[in-house]
């Protein structure tokens, strides 16, 4: 498969995404929506061990990466928008997960 060319409007979509701040504390998604460190740990991919160090204060506290607080702002995207992306648009996106017996 060969790559196919960038567009002007891809190119800048790339741009764009690229220099975009979104980001959200796992603080704020937790004041937010009722989910548990486990929940978040999942979204981010991260340990839920990591997710308790965000939680901490002190010598225990670590900071999540930008990666993560990109990870928590799109979710916390989805979840306010979800019922407005396109059914085949969302199936793209978030495609049900295969269980591992189904194959």
């Amino acid at each position: 498969m060969n790559p196919r060319p960038l567009t002007d409007r891809e190119q800048h979509l790339i741009d764009r995404y690229s220099y975009c701040q979104l980001g959200m504390t796992p603080q704020t998604f937790y004041a937010k929506w009722h989910v548990s460190q486990e929940a978040i740990a999942a979204i981010c991919s991260r340990s839920t061990s990591t997710v308790r160090c965000w939680f901490r204060r002190g010598r225990s506290y670590r900071r999540p990466t930008p990666t993560d607080l990109r990870h928590l702002a799109l979710m916390d995207f989805l979840l306010d928008h979800f019922e407005q992306i396109p059914p085949d648009l969302s199936l793209a996106l978030c495609p049900p997960r295969q269980d591992k017996t189904e194959v």
